[in-house]
């Protein structure tokens, strides 16, 4: 027997509810954990910078609910599944690491950001594995991936940047993303052609390599001279593959030895 429409709405809400719960017990736990010397020296309560990032997140969850669908059946799912909880736990846990940008670098938890960091990473495969094994890889998983990535690879720079483990230019991959989706609003608003992007895993693979990165500058115990002088290597080719993209959309680029027209 199919489960009733309004049973499955009703079980989402309750999911969505628990998971804003849950943000509110951590928020309230997390308080008393912070030492008081953080609190005095920072402008804002970590914790509530914390808190307020989740709460944005589960409300982009809420605002993509509709696309809880099976990748290629189509088929609305009524239950948010066990993938993109991992999904929503890896927000979570950047949410943490982005809770220390009010934090000064001295702090006595000054391994967190990494561990945060680091385990949300690790999850960045566990979910997609999970997905898989279930068989039920959704476009809101996708989406959820996407969006909590590049909230990452903002949070765990900027962090690393203003507590002097990265150089300030290492923001340009956090606003690489950006840029690359407003050249592609400014093309589409100006009548030009967008072209698709050829398959490719290389994105992926560099994204990993940064997220091992970006945990290995944010560890308190690793030379900071030591980071700055890797970090170019390892952030061009990050650069190199949105500029490819963007020539790849713009029609620069050939695909199959057939180069675009614009």
């Amino acid at each position: 027997m199919s489960e009733a429409p309004h049973g499955g709405s009703l079980r989402l809400s309750l999911e969505v509810g628990g998971l804003v719960a849950i943000a509110g017990v951590l928020l309230v736990v997390s308080y008393p954990l912070i030492p008081a010397a953080v609190v005095v020296q920072s402008p804002l309560h970590p914790a509530l910078v914390v808190g307020g990032l989740w709460t944005g997140q589960l409300w982009y969850l809420t605002r993509n609910l509709t696309a809880n669908r099976s990748l290629g059946l189509g088929t609305r799912l009524r239950s948010l599944g066990v993938a993109n909880a991992v999904t929503l736990l890896r927000g979570g846990l950047f949410a943490v690491v982005a809770g220390f940008v009010v934090v000064p670098p001295d702090t006595s938890l000054a391994w967190v950001p990494a561990a945060c960091y680091g385990v949300g990473a690790a999850l960045d495969r566990v979910d997609g594995l999970v997905a898989r094994t279930v068989g039920r890889p959704t476009e809101l998983g996708e989406r959820l991936d996407m969006a909590f990535d590049t909230f990452g690879f903002v949070a765990a720079p900027v962090v690393a940047v203003l507590w002097g483990q990265l150089p300030v230019w290492y923001l340009s991959l956090s606003a690489a993303r950006y840029v690359f989706r407003g050249a592609k609003y400014c093309r589409q608003r100006r009548g030009r052609t967008l072209f698709d992007r050829p398959d490719s895993d290389l994105g992926k693979y560099l994204a990993g390599v940064q997220m091992v990165f970006l945990t290995i500058a944010l560890a308190p115990a690793i030379p900071t001279d030591l980071v700055v002088a890797v970090a170019p290597a390892v952030l061009a080719p990050s650069l190199a593959v949105f500029v490819r993209d963007y020539g790849y959309v713009a029609g620069w680029l050939p695909i199959d030895g057939r180069a675009g027209r614009n």
